[in-house]
């Protein structure tokens, strides 16, 4: 499916039967192939909007996947990059793309960092937490960050009720709640559980100063409209 390079059908049925570790170590190869990774342009915008907020030394990569965020951190940061990630697959894959970086197989939910990043990216992972395990989540990328770190997290812009993306993301969901309901083990992805104004309180919550900045024009849809929006969490800088 998606393209000659990308995964069967069989395949994607295969993965989404799977857990979502699971799941994710045999989609690895060809995930780079499917629109579930994060677009170049996005990447591009999200380099643009991060450029004027430095300078960063250490960059960290939250759920990195095959290490789109990674391309992120290249020209942002002047020293280390690493990446984070649960699945090995995916990990793999990201070692052979970022010789460079340093890589980490972790639960992002107990992140074993502390005050070692400027500046910690995400892209595309908040559809696999439950509205729970957000405040983990993000306590553990504040103890990742040093004093004044910058913590950049690209959130999709829910679409409108009349665009047929409502009712395409909308249906996923459902059908992703029937399965876990009668599937073990569950696979956790859902596009409709992070609103903006939760993911703004459980970052303000978690000790974050929480603020949005408009993501450049080539991440915008077709109609002019935001398709994305940045949020920018900035962890306190350390007391005189």
């Amino acid at each position: 499916m998606f393209s000659p390079r990308g995964p069967s059908l069989r395949e994607l049925t295969v993965q989404a039967l799977s857990s979502v570790e699971r799941g994710y170590d045999l989609l690895a190869p060809k995930f780079d192939h499917t629109p579930f990774r994060t677009p170049a342009s996005v990447l591009d915008a999200t380099v643009e909007a991060l450029s004027g907020l430095g300078p960063f030394e250490a960059g960290l990569d939250v759920c990195c996947g095959t290490g789109a965020g990674l391309t992120v951190l290249e020209p942002l940061c002047e020293g280390r990059r690493t990446g984070v990630d649960f699945s090995a697959g995916m990990l793999a894959q990201a070692r052979a793309a970022h010789p460079g970086a340093t890589l980490v197989r972790a639960d992002a939910r107990a992140l074993p960092f502390a005050d070692g990043f400027d500046l910690a990216v995400s892209f595309g992972a908040l559809g696999h937490f439950l509205p729970a395990e957000r405040p983990a989540l993000f306590d553990g990328i504040r103890r990742a960050l040093r004093p004044g770190g910058l913590f950049a997290l690209v959130v999709g812009v829910p679409p409108p009720l009349t665009s047929p993306a409502h009712w395409v993301t909308l249906g996923f969901d459902v059908v992703m709640r029937v399965r876990n309901a009668v599937w073990r083990p569950p696979f956790v992805m859902y596009y409709r559980t992070s609103p903006i104004p939760a993911l703004r309180a459980d970052l303000t919550a978690a000790g974050f100063t929480v603020r949005s900045a408009p993501l450049p024009v080539a991440a915008r849809v077709l109609d002019g409209g935001p398709r994305f929006e940045l949020l920018l969490a900035r962890k306190p800088a350390a007391a005189p």
